[in-house]
């Protein structure tokens, strides 16, 4: 891979609640125009272990690599984003937190009279989201149909995961890009913005879901791409 085509490598990472699927739209984009792309299947159970699996996901490329993550996938970024091969972050409507954050103390900052997730209390050390409020919640402008496999598909989510502090936070060593999702009910818009400030972030604002990916998977691959060109250009 020469130096001149940037990071044509980009991996997906995945958040709570969910798997590496909903990627299809993103990944069927991307791989059309001559994108490398891997997604990773976290287990979510612990961040740690969660950082550990996608580095081994970017070891396995060629290259400089895009590193992309959504809803809790952004911690996992954080975290794993130190790796060599890294030339960028692009969170999806993500948590990204500071060295020291986990994604309990960002929620433990949201606002208490906004729409809250609705997360049931934990069984055996996992969370899933309530399956009737799933569609209105997380996936409002995903088809009904579609929202409710994504509600009947939940991938436990370890309470272990949500507790996990990032160490070194690599939005503070590598360009990063942020697409605030302004219809969100998981994690609220004026949060989203605060965090990619905070990271310096290149901002996109898009009318969508927490569901973005799969809503609005070319409005994604556009900003994908706006990071394997600054970092084009860079080098």
């Amino acid at each position: 891979m020469s130096s001149e085509s940037g990071a044509r490598n980009v991996v997906l990472v995945h958040g709570g609640f969910v798997d590496g699927s909903g990627w299809q739209g993103v990944h069927d984009a991307l791989t059309a125009d001559g994108y490398r792309v891997a997604i990773v299947q976290n287990p979510t159970l612990s961040l740690e272990d969660d950082a550990a699996v996608t580095r081994r996901v970017i070891d396995e490329l060629d290259g400089p690599v895009v590193l992309v993550g959504h809803s809790y996938g952004g911690a996992v970024i954080t975290e794993a984003g130190l790796h060599d091969m890294v030339a960028a972050l692009v969170y999806i409507a993500a948590f990204a937190p500071d060295k020291g954050e986990s994604v309990n103390t960002l929620i433990a900052g949201f606002p208490a009279d906004g729409p809250q997730p609705p997360i049931l209390p934990p069984r055996d050390g996992f969370l899933f989201l309530d399956r009737e409020k799933f569609h209105a919640s997380f996936a409002a402008d995903v088809p009904a149909n579609l929202a409710a496999f994504m509600a009947d598909s939940q991938v436990p989510w370890g309470v272990d995961a949500l507790g996990g502090p990032v160490t070194d936070p690599a939005w503070r060593t590598k360009p990063s890009w942020y697409m605030v999702t302004t219809e969100d009910r998981m994690i609220p818009p004026a949060a989203q913005r605060t965090m990619s400030q905070r990271a310096g972030s290149t901002v996109a604002e898009v009318a969508a879901s927490h569901s973005v990916y799969v809503s609005r998977p070319a409005a994604l691959t556009n900003l994908i791409k706006q990071a394997v060109s600054a970092v084009a250009a860079q080098r």
